[in-house]
């Protein structure tokens, strides 16, 4: 119950990669019947991640996984106000925003492909970043205080569709409409607006168009694809900007929620009833709507950290957080820090994602691992 983490490859996926490796080993790039097939292929891929949110073949560019796809927006965004700068400052003055650095505007619970490399440009002093502070009543980034972080110089705003931990929907919407309103009193430097769509795709509806992003992070193996990604880039170019981070080759110029919603509710009642009083629900946050496959729940007790529950569990495969952040010791996650939750009750944290094939006799078997878990455990202490 780890699938926030990573999903399996689907027969289907495996078929068609196996195939592509066997028909399609050309060159795309090159002009004969090999390349144009190869060429062929991939066009037809890019069609298909297209249609998934709800865009154009031509606006996905693919790439090595989330971390490039999220490196080459905010490397988009500095250099996108540099050449707009630039110009200003030829052409009609310090004017517009274009007077100091870059302004980027995140939430502070992104994944680290976001926050990482914001901290970065902000450490070299390459751009000014406001990592705006998520509600700790509902485990969402208000709207309102996203505008209010707005200034003249903000050239991009990154937020996360869906949180990896605990689930939370993020007013992607809202905040692009509020956005698109401050854009059209801006004559220069135009707000570009990002979110990662890593832990969304194929748990709830993910549109561009409904959005109204002009970026949209893609990670394939969230979804029971391969391990590499995509970006969904607004007429790349021309209606919205992008500038390559590396320089050489010329290549890159189904949804069912309704089952895992069931199963997780199902996981929620089972340990509802066997530790009662003792279990915590972390995610549930008034008002707030969470992803139909995820939660994050603490069992109380002084010997129950997320850690140690996990190590000593027979069958259940989760996660304490991001398992990317797996090598940051015991600490509680700083997300459900930042979300409000006790340090005590965050220590104990389990993160469990069910996934499109999850039964309901696998949640009975990891209900009865955890019990039996809790038991052992208090039984040691």
């Amino acid at each position: 119950m780890d699938y926030n983490a990573t999903t399996p490859l689907e027969p289907e996926v495996l078929q068609a990669v196996s195939t592509a490796l066997q028909d399609a080993w050309g060159n795309p790039s090159s002009n004969h019947i090999a390349g144009a097939t190869a060429k062929a292929i991939i066009y037809q891929s890019r069609q298909s991640v297209a249609r998934m949110v709800g865009g154009k073949a031509e606006d996905i560019i693919f790439t090595s996984g989330g971390t490039e796809a999220n490196n080459l927006v905010l490397h988009t965004a500095v250099e996108y106000f540099q050449k707009n700068c630039g110009a200003a400052e030829q052409g009609e003055g310090l004017q517009n925003g274009c007077r100091g650095l870059p302004h980027i505007i995140t939430s502070n619970i992104e994944h680290d492909s976001i926050q990482q490399v914001a901290l970065h440009l902000q450490k070299e002093g390459k751009a000014e970043v406001t990592f705006v502070p998520v509600s700790r009543v509902s485990g969402c980034i208000e709207v309102e205080d996203v505008i209010a972080a707005v200034r003249p110089n903000t050239c991009l705003i990154s937020v996360m569709l869906a949180n990896n931990e605990t689930g939370v929907i993020m007013p992607l919407q809202e905040i692009c409409q509020r956005v698109k309103f401050l854009n059209k009193q801006r004559e220069r430097l135009r707000i570009l607006l990002h979110t990662d769509a890593a832990q969304a795709l194929g748990k709830i509806p993910v549109d561009v168009q409904e959005l109204g992003v002009d970026y949209l992070t893609i990670v394939g193996h969230k979804f029971y694809a391969p391990r590499i990604g995509a970006l969904f880039v607004n007429g790349p170019g021309s209606r919205t900007p992008l500038y390559p981070m590396l320089f050489g080759g010329g290549q890159e110029r189904n949804f069912r929620p309704g089952h895992m919603q069931s199963i997780k509710l199902y996981l929620e009642e089972q340990m509802e009833s066997v530790f009662r009083d003792k279990i915590r629900f972390n995610n549930r946050f008034p008002g707030s709507d969470v992803l139909p496959n995820t939660i994050n729940m603490s069992i109380l007790g002084p010997t129950l950290q997320g850690w140690r529950v996990l190590s000593t569990c027979r069958r259940l495969l989760a996660s304490v957080g991001a398992a990317c952040h797996s090598a940051s010791g015991n600490r509680p996650s700083h997300i459900l820090l930042s979300c409000g939750v006790p340090a005590e009750v965050a220590a104990n944290a389990l993160r469990v994602s069910v996934g499109r094939g999850t039964t309901k006799a696998e949640v009975d078997a990891v209900v009865e691992d955890l019990r039996e878990t809790v038991q052992l455990l208090e039984e040691m202490n």
